[in-house]
């Protein structure tokens, strides 16, 4: 019996076929790191020393992520798209935050996590972003091959530029 597809001969969003499950946990965890609980019951709330130095740090985090994944927003403009699958037809951005990162919304949106969770104090927010962190690497990992795919520079432009943090990685 054939699969039915979606009505433009595509596979339905829930199979998954161009990243959908990746972008759910995503959206999942960016609800933890913003508003799930911060400490769980009978642990201290924040372990860690000098609570009004990570305060200032965090306040500075969440600023410059919130720069770097705004201003990737904008330079993407209507090749935006939340799927790990490139649009078609979308040019490869290669400029702006782009010559940092080559996932500049990726990076600020862990950044900012990690600024809030140091903002907030919140241990447990804090392991969030790093979950966060990881999936964003899987989902990035993978969005990649579909670049190499599209376009032929993409390689050389990944020897040259870091995937999610600039200079190390």
């Amino acid at each position: 019996m054939p699969q039915n597809p979606g009505h433009d001969g595509q596979e339905p969003w829930w199979k998954g076929t161009r990243g959908e499950w990746l972008v759910i946990w995503q959206f999942v965890l960016m609800g933890l790191v913003f508003f799930g609980p911060r400490a769980i019951g009978g642990f201290p709330a924040w372990p860690f020393p000098f609570p009004e130095t990570c305060l200032r740090l965090g306040d500075v985090l969440m600023v410059a992520g919130g720069v770097l994944f705004v201003s990737g927003l904008v330079r993407l403009g209507p090749a935006l798209t939340a799927m790990p699958m490139p649009k078609e037809g979308a040019p490869l951005v290669q400029h702006g935050p782009f010559r940092l990162v080559r996932h500049p919304i990726y990076s600020g949106v862990v950044v900012l996590g990690i600024g809030y969770a140091l903002a907030t104090q919140g241990w447990l927010t804090l392991g969030y972003a790093a979950l966060l962190f990881g999936l964003l690497d899987v989902k990035s990992r993978r969005e990649e091959r579909w670049l190499v795919e599209r376009f032929p520079e993409y390689p050389e432009y990944q020897r040259r530029v870091r995937r999610l943090i600039p200079f190390l990685y």
